[in-house]
């Protein structure tokens, strides 16, 4: 005669779900059947001007295009310089001068609350090259190694897409001293992690025309 052990298996896994049960509550984990609303997700920081194109429009003075820090990037910003225009686009340096000195500015009300900000410190002034260097060359007061490496992401980027570049999002830049300029590029890896020390490459100084003797 076979034995009917229906019953204690049914016993058996009661057993089982009840120590389950209570492995799961001692694990911290609370079982519950209601849907948890966790609420909206964290809101991005706009990087971006409502009334950019306005503002624009009604603005004084020549248009010109800095790069600031937002969301932990470089990002474009269109402004308006005080330079006069016919002084700033034949003359690389005025244009570079005058692109510093936005850098310098504190983001206006409407920047600020856009996420804008610069990491770019007074006092710094940028001039011309110095006796033999490359032609288009610019010499800031302070070697460009030495400021934080989120401000010289700025200003190379800001001088290289400007008409005081070297061309193809370059710009030569030197310190105050005696040491050679080099060719820093604005990439797109740098505006993305401009932390990072912007790549460069060395500059060669201008070949010297040798003396040839008359025949």
């Amino acid at each position: 005669m076979r034995r009917r052990t229906f019953g204690r298996t049914t016993g058996a896994g009661a057993l089982l779900a009840a120590a389950l049960t209570v492995l799961v509550t001692g694990c911290g984990i609370r079982t519950t059947s209601v849907p948890v609303d966790a609420g909206a997700a964290p809101s991005r920081v706009p990087c971006s001007l409502a009334d950019e194109s306005a503002s624009a429009t009604t603005a004084q003075g020549m248009p010109v295009r800095v790069h600031l820090v937002c969301g932990s990037q470089l990002e474009p910003v269109d402004r308006r310089s005080p330079l006069p225009e016919e002084k700033a686009g034949g003359d690389p340096v005025r244009t570079a001068a005058g692109l510093l000195a936005q850098l310098l500015d504190e983001p206006s009300d409407s920047e600020r609350q856009a996420g804008f900000t610069t990491a770019v410190r007074s006092p710094l002034l940028v001039t011309g090259g110095h006796a033999g260097d490359p032609a288009g060359t610019l010499r800031l007061s302070r070697q460009p190694e030495d400021l934080a490496p989120t401000a010289l992401s700025q200003i190379v980027c800001t001088f290289a897409e400007s008409s005081a570049g070297a061309g193809e999002r370059t710009v030569l830049l030197g310190g105050p001293g005696s040491y050679p300029p080099k060719r820093y590029r604005c990439t797109t890896e740098l505006r993305e992690r401009p932390e990072s020390a912007p790549p460069t490459a060395a500059v060669r100084p201008p070949a010297t025309a040798s003396a040839t003797p008359a025949p």
